[in-house]
């Protein structure tokens, strides 16, 4: 498994590690930082982490998802820092022999990352900025 929270996110690196010649699909997602939200325009986002406790979850719901799929790899990747509006900020990836397990686990993961691991965001709008709850 790749599972880590970095500064920058590589996703040539996340494609490489998910090769396989067991694989038939490799489906990854990129989740990158809006220009609008609610109405307003977002000019940057901070993402902060209880970094010892997101691996630990981000293990956890990996474990969850190899032990409901026949997967051969996955990959769970968040950045922190400030992220200005285009740039990733989460890359979800798996790959399995068939499709269908491909994209079900990884909206399985976006999903249980955005609910249940300690990464939060700030926005920053023009006029000023609030912290932001992953499931509004």
């Amino acid at each position: 498994m790749l599972i880590k929270l970095v500064e920058h996110i590589d996703l040539n690196e996340a494609y490489a590690y998910l090769q396989s010649p067991e694989a038939g699909a490799v489906n990854l997602f990129v989740g990158t930082v809006r220009n609008h939200s609610k109405g307003k325009d977002v000019v940057r986002l901070d993402f902060e982490a209880y970094d010892a406790m997101a691996i630990r979850q981000m293990e956890h719901i990996a474990h969850e998802a190899f032990s409901k799929w026949p997967l051969v790899k996955l990959a769970i990747v968040h950045a922190v820092g400030a992220k200005d509006p285009g740039i990733p900020v989460v890359v979800i990836g798996v790959s399995s022999a068939h499709r269908d397990a491909s994209f079900e686990a990884c909206r399985f993961l976006i999903d249980e990352l955005k609910k249940t691991v300690p990464i939060w965001k700030k926005e920053f709008y023009e006029d000023n900025s609030v912290w932001v709850n992953a499931h509004p």
